[in-house]
């Protein structure tokens, strides 16, 4: 009797064995990403998104992700803390995400903005958590950048930018008209952005007796208008600040989408130079000492005219 409970049960033990591991099989098939949730390392290569929505926006088989507009929304997205993802594409088109972590990788800014719309590969543990993925960054490799977009030649055009100052008065670039114009395009959530201002700051109180006015165009609109006083305060900015510039304005002056960009503009209101990244009080003084020379040297032949005709107008009246 004993004998044979205990075939039995041994019995019973193989079949409950054998059908757990046909519910198990069946589930790693069905659930790829359970499978997931025990890897400790694997490598991912697909497109850092700012969220789902934005992804979602359109059919990423037809349409690319990574336009000016899609990089702009991106930095609004990771202000608001929207996690960042990377979308891998599966060969039947669906798109599987998954959320960043931090891990033995270091990105050179507190956020990952810089690498939205790059394809990357990435090595890390994976996870599942609440039917949401996730991948721990240990090792990032960025093939390719977003998808190159074409930018006007602007050098030698003239360009027009109407904003709101900070207390909703409509200013214009070309009331500066006469003056040398440094134009710099930035906001309250670029990193980068901040880094330059002191230059910028630097170059205003050295060169605005030279007819120089710098001025700051800020992706920020009046309803973040609290958040730009306070960076204003923190990086002392002393030049005017206009809000709510676009990603279309930026590329009239053959800039953006991303952040910070600058436009050097001539007396004439004509572009003289632009810079696509951080600028430096180098690269600005360069082009700022032959503008103010040339301007003088423009004052002295106005001033030698003006002398001749002067003493040309006073022997014709001297009486004969």
């Amino acid at each position: 009797m004993f004998a044979q409970t205990s075939t039995g049960g041994s019995i019973v033990n193989r079949i409950i064995q054998s059908i757990l591991f046909s519910a198990l099989t069946l589930l790693f098939f069905l659930h790829p990403g359970l499978a997931q949730t025990a890897d400790t390392g694997g490598r991912l290569e697909g497109q850092i998104v700012c969220c789902e929505d934005c992804w979602n926006k359109a059919d990423r088989k037809k349409v690319a992700y990574g336009s000016p507009e899609d990089l702009a929304q991106s930095a609004k997205c990771i202000a608001n803390g929207d996690p960042t993802l990377l979308a891998v594409i599966a060969q039947g088109g669906a798109t599987k995400f998954y959320q960043l972590e931090d891990g033995k990788f270091k990105r050179p800014e507190p956020n990952w903005l810089s690498y939205v719309g790059s394809r990357v590969e990435i090595t890390g543990p994976v996870r599942v958590k609440k039917k949401q993925n996730f991948v721990k960054v240990d090792d990032l490799k960025v093939l390719s950048g977003p998808p190159e977009q074409a930018l006007p030649d602007v050098i030698g055009k003239e360009a027009e930018l109407v904003l709101k100052d900070l207390f909703g008065a409509e200013q214009k670039l070309s009331s500066y008209r006469g003056r040398i114009v440094v134009l710099n395009f930035w906001a309250t959530w670029c990193g980068p952005c901040k880094k330059e201002m002191p230059d910028l700051a630097a170059i205003q109180n050295q060169y605005a007796a030279y007819g120089v006015q710098v001025i700051g165009a800020s992706a920020d609109t009046l309803n973040e208008l609290q958040a730009v006083r306070q960076s204003i305060k923190e990086t002392a900015i002393n030049f005017p600040v206009w809000l709510g510039v676009t990603t279309e304005q930026m590329a009239q002056f053959g800039l953006g989408p991303g952040l910070p960009g600058t436009a050097i503009i001539g007396r004439d209101g004509k572009i003289v130079a632009i810079y696509r990244s951080v600028v430096t009080q180098e690269e600005i003084k360069k082009h700022l000492d032959k503008l103010v020379a040339m301007g003088e040297r423009e004052a002295k032949r106005e001033q030698i005219a003006m002398a001749k005709s002067k003493s040309k107008a006073e022997a014709s009246s001297v009486p004969s």
